[in-house]
């Protein structure tokens, strides 16, 4: 397979028709090699358009998802970002080489361990990978600008949208499957709140995520 060509192929086919065309992400998908972040045994589906198995219940993202979101959330070099589900550590990658620091915390601990060794060949250093159960929240380490949720919730927790700095963005999938919405919320000022649709999708929830109350008949 030619990598290079499979790669061209991913964001000229995949990326830019979901109306990815932001240039710094767009060349940031070229300059950190997706493949090093896929299971071995997935290797050389890399760069197709399907979520890839990581174990444990957890999936990679598809490449499309992962671009929109990098492009909805705008990250820029001030950002301090909050990750909740570090899964591959692809998307880890891809927020630190635009933030100014990122926390990324899995409950799944062997994540975290195959997560430091892919960042490490990398040389990215903005990044404290931790293993705990965030699905609700996680507010040890202050306010946020930037906070993205890879895996799907019923029920947004307000503990993240009180987290957000003033300007600061959340991305989050929620709702049950099959219909899920991606929304992004904005901290337009402090207590306020403007959110935004995106688009619909559907992605395995975070391990204890909020449930809303159901009745039973």
């Amino acid at each position: 397979m030619n990598i290079e060509q499979a790669r061209f192929n991913m964001i000229e086919q995949q990326i830019r028709p979901w109306d990815v065309l932001n240039p710094v992400v767009l060349d940031l998908l070229k300059q950190i090699k997706r493949e090093d972040f896929v299971p071995d045994a997935y290797r050389t589906l890399a760069f197709v358009d399907m979520e890839i198995p990581l174990g444990h219940g957890a999936n990679m993202l598809s490449p499309k998802l992962e671009a929109r979101i990098l492009q909805e959330l705008a990250v820029v070099k001030t950002d301090v970002i909050l990750e909740v589900g570090t899964g591959s550590s692809y998307l880890t990658a891809l927020l630190a080489a635009l933030g100014k620091y990122v926390y990324s915390v899995d409950i799944v601990a062997e994540f975290k361990t195959a997560a430091k060794a892919k960042l490490k060949s990398q040389s990215l250093r903005n990044i404290t990978l931790e293993t705990g159960d965030a699905a609700k929240g996680w507010s040890r380490h202050g306010k946020y600008d930037v906070i993205v949720l890879t895996g799907s919730t019923p029920i947004l927790p307000e503990t993240f949208i009180n987290d957000l700095n003033p300007g600061g963005r959340l991305f989050a999938i929620t709702g049950d499957a099959p219909a899920m919405t991606a929304q992004l919320v904005h901290c337009v000022a402090p207590g306020a709140y403007r959110t935004i649709t995106l688009f619909e999708t559907c992605v395995p929830p975070l391990k204890n995520a909020l449930q809303p109350e159901r009745f039973v008949f």
